[in-house]
């Protein structure tokens, strides 16, 4: 038998915000990264949304993916994702609408159901929308299916005492973004199988409940006539280096910003290389540390392609997009993220 092809990858990116960058450096970062994915192959390429966060800088998937997509030739673009329950969908349809009357056959709709954010933030988002957390999120298979709907070229009629009121997202539409559904948990798996959509789980967050959730969403397909088979990809954190010592030594920012994240420590911007190694973590904190550095594909390229090639094997996945956490060492300019950037050159002349 004949081994298995390496799997086509893709690139998730939150927008990270290093201490010594400010937004703007980021997003002048992000920018110089997705040229690099484009060049190199990557098939996809998705912006994150995340609020209030001052080690993140995705806060506006379709206007970071207008961007993307401006400096960038082929790759696609796409949100992973929209959290639907913060928007209107009508606002959303429109957004990725546009981006696709702009960018024909290059964009993708990633939805998902969380805050992406903390309960305050989380309240200010939908309060100005008019609505509740509660009613967002208890409506949030109708709100799928009216993106998909005003989306359409035919777009989604809603019925008044006077007659049908159509709703377009754009008035002429001849293509439409791919939609994909994305969870943590088998909620958004049972919806995605139940309305014939591609559906991703977010195993670069959790790392727990993968092949459940995929096996779930499998198993529970309903063809639709755009998706008569189930589609799905693989998410894993990355950072590869010429040597794996290196490559360690750069996902220690991130793995410090993780390790804030779910201790509940006071959130800043992702440190250089020199201080996180510096700051010393606390005892009870090595477990968290030890399953980031397990979970995650962290390596030299030989390693990471051989175990970006299994977990793709393991879940049954011909795509795998990276997040790459590499951090920076001082002394890197503002506006560039070149540990980033080569974990794609080194990863992409892998596989």
């Amino acid at each position: 038998m004949s081994p298995a092809a390496p799997p086509v990858l893709s690139v998730l990116d939150l927008v990270p915000v290093r201490s010594d960058q400010s937004s703007g450096d980021a997003i002048a970062a992000t920018l110089a990264l997705a040229r690099v994915a484009d060049e190199h192959g990557y098939r996809r390429y998705w912006l994150a949304e995340h609020h209030n966060m001052p080690a993140v800088a995705a806060t506006n998937p379709p206007l970071l993916a207008a961007m993307v997509a401006g400096a960038t030739g082929r790759i696609r673009v796409g949100s992973g994702g929209v959290m639907l329950p913060n928007h209107a969908p009508l606002v959303v349809a429109e957004q990725f609408a546009l981006l696709e009357a702009a960018f024909p056959g290059r964009v993708d709709l990633g939805i998902g159901r969380a805050p992406g954010t903390d309960p305050v933030t989380s309240w200010a988002l939908r309060h100005g929308a008019g609505g509740v957390d509660a009613d967002a999120v208890d409506r949030f298979p109708d709100h799928v299916d009216h993106v998909i709907a005003m989306m359409s070229p035919d777009g989604a009629a809603l019925r008044l005492a006077t007659g049908d009121h159509v709703l377009r997202a754009t008035p002429r539409a001849t293509s439409v973004p791919t939609i994909w559904l994305l969870g943590s948990s088998d909620y958004s798996a049972r919806l995605a199988a139940s309305r014939g959509l591609p559906y991703v789980f977010a195993h670069h967050f959790s790392g727990r409940g993968t092949a459940e959730a995929l096996a779930l969403y499998r198993g529970h397909y309903e063809p639709s006539a755009d998706h008569p088979e189930p589609r799905t990809f693989l998410t894993v954190n990355a950072v590869v280096a010429a040597t794996t010592e290196e490559a360690r030594r750069l996902a220690l920012p991130n793995i410090r910003s993780m390790v804030a994240l779910r201790t509940g420590q006071p959130l800043r911007a992702s440190q250089l290389v020199e201080a996180a190694e510096a700051d010393v973590p606390a005892p009870g904190h090595q477990p968290l540390i030890d399953d980031m550095l397990h979970r995650w594909v962290i390596g030299s390229p030989g390693e990471a392609a051989a175990r970006i090639t299994a977990l793709a094997a393991e879940h049954g996945v011909d795509e795998v997009m990276v997040s790459p956490v590499a951090g920076a060492f001082a002394g890197t300019p503002a506006d560039r993220a070149p540990a980033r950037e080569e974990t794609l050159r080194l990863l992409a002349g892998a596989l």
